[in-house]
C-alpha cells in the first residue's frame, strides 16, 4: 500500500554462501609437548619386530558451530547469517521464523517492536470477513468477494476502503475487536488523518502479531477458507512478489506484503509461508526510520527470505 509516495523499486538479490556443519577435531597445539624422557621411553618400548595390530577408533559426534539448539544445523547457520546481515541494514528489522512441524520458533530482538502494519492488515480483514460470513453474521456479495480477491492479490487500497467502511460496524470497532482473537494482541489503531477511526490504514503491530495471524490462517481457519487464502497468497500480483516470495519457486512461497511512506519514513513488511505443506512461516517488519527508502527495505526483506530458504528445498 502506498499513501504518500508512488510505488517504486527493484528487487536486489545477493547470493550468500553459507558454511556447513563439520566434526570438531582436537588441534595439535592442544596436546602436551613430548619431552626427551618420553621419547626415550617410547623408543625403548618399541618391539624388535613389527606385528599386525588392530586399532579401534571412535568418531566424534558431529557438532554445529552455529548457536542455538532449536533448529537443524543448516537453519541455525542461516539464522546466524540473517543476524549478521540485518545488523548492517538501515532501520529496525523485526523477524519471527516458525517451524510448524516441530513447533520451534526464532524471534530476533526486534520481534516485539510496534511498526506500521501497512497493507499486511488486509490479511486480518480477510480472515474476519470470511469468518463472519460463514457464521451468518454478514452476507458477502459477489462484489465483496471480488474486493477481497483484489485486496489479497494486488493489495488494492480502494477495495480495502470499501470493505472497511461497509463492515466496520456502527462504532467502527468490529474489525479491531476481532483482530486480537487471531493472536494480534499487540495491535494498536492509530490516530491518522481521517475522521474514520479506527481505520485499516492507520494501525501498528509487531512481527509477533503477524506470526500469530499467518498461523491462525494455517491452523485455525476452516479448511475451505484456509485453502482459498493460501491459494491467493501463492498467486499474488507482481507488486507483491517480494519479501517471503524471494525464497524462490521451489519453496512454494505465499505472502501478503505491506509498504507505505509514513511520517517516520518507509515501512516494508512481509508475512507468509514456505515449504511443503507451508511448513515454515516468516514475518518481517522493516521500519526504515528515515535511513532508507522503498528499495532498501525491499532488499532487506528479500535477502532475509533468501538467506533462510534459498536452496533449502
Amino acid at each position: 500500500m502506498i499513501r504518500t509516495a508512488a510505488r517504486a523499486g527493484a528487487l536486489l538479490v545477493a547470493a550468500l554462501v553459507l558454511g556447513g556443519c563439520g566434526d570438531a577435531g582436537v588441534p595439535e597445539s592442544a596436546l602436551p609437548p613430548m619431552t626427551a624422557s618420553m621419547q626415550d621411553l617410547s623408543t625403548a618400548q618399541q618391539p624388535a619386530t613389527t606385528t599386525a595390530s588392530t586399532t579401534t577408533t571412535t568418531s566424534a559426534a558431529p557438532t554445529c558451530s552455529a548457536p542455538g539448539t532449536d533448529f537443524d544445523c543448516d537453519l541455525r547457520h542461516r539464522i546466524q547469517a540473517v543476524q549478521d546481515y540485518i545488523a548492517k541494514r538501515p532501520g529496525t528489522v523485526g523477524i519471527v521464523l516458525r517451524d510448524r512441524q516441530t513447533g520451534q520458533v526464532w524471534r530476533n530482538d526486534k520481534a516485539d517492536t510496534l511498526v506500521w502494519t501497512a497493507s499486511t492488515i488486509k490479511l486480518a480483514m480477510t480472515v474476519n470477513l470470511f469468518l463472519r460470513d460463514k457464521a451468518g453474521q454478514i452476507t458477502l456479495s459477489a462484489g465483496d468477494r471480488d474486493l477481497i480477491h483484489r485486496m489479497l492479490n494486488s493489495s488494492d487500497d480502494k477495495a480495502a476502503d470499501t470493505l472497511w467502511f461497509s463492515y466496520a460496524g456502527p462504532d467502527h470497532m468490529t474489525f479491531n475487536n476481532a483482530f486480537t482473537t487471531y493472536g494480534m494482541t499487540s495491535l494498536q489503531p492509530q490516530k491518522g488523518f481521517s475522521n474514520f477511526y479506527p481505520y485499516w490504514g492507520f494501525q501498528k503491530c509487531t512481527p509477533d502479531d503477524l506470526d500469530a495471524l499467518i498461523n491462525y490462517v494455517l491452523v485455525k481457519m476452516p479448511a475451505d477458507l484456509r485453502d482459498y487464502i493460501v491459494g491467493q497468497l501463492r498467486a499474488v500480483a507482481p507488486d507483491q512478489q517480494w519479501g517471503v516470495w524471494a525464497a524462490g519457486p521451489a519453496a512454494q512461497p505465499g505472502n501478503k506484503d505491506g509498504w507505505s511512506l509514513e511520517q517516520g519514513g518507509w515501512v516494508m513488511n512481509t508475512v507468509g509461508f514456505v515449504g511443503p505443506d507451508a511448513r515454515y512461516t516468516l514475518s518481517v517488519m522493516n521500519s526504515l526510520n528515515g535511513q532508507g527508502g522503498y528499495n532498501e527495505g525491499q532488499e532487506t526483506d528479500n535477502q532475509v527470505a533468501k538467506i533462510l530458504f534459498g536452496g533449502r528445498f
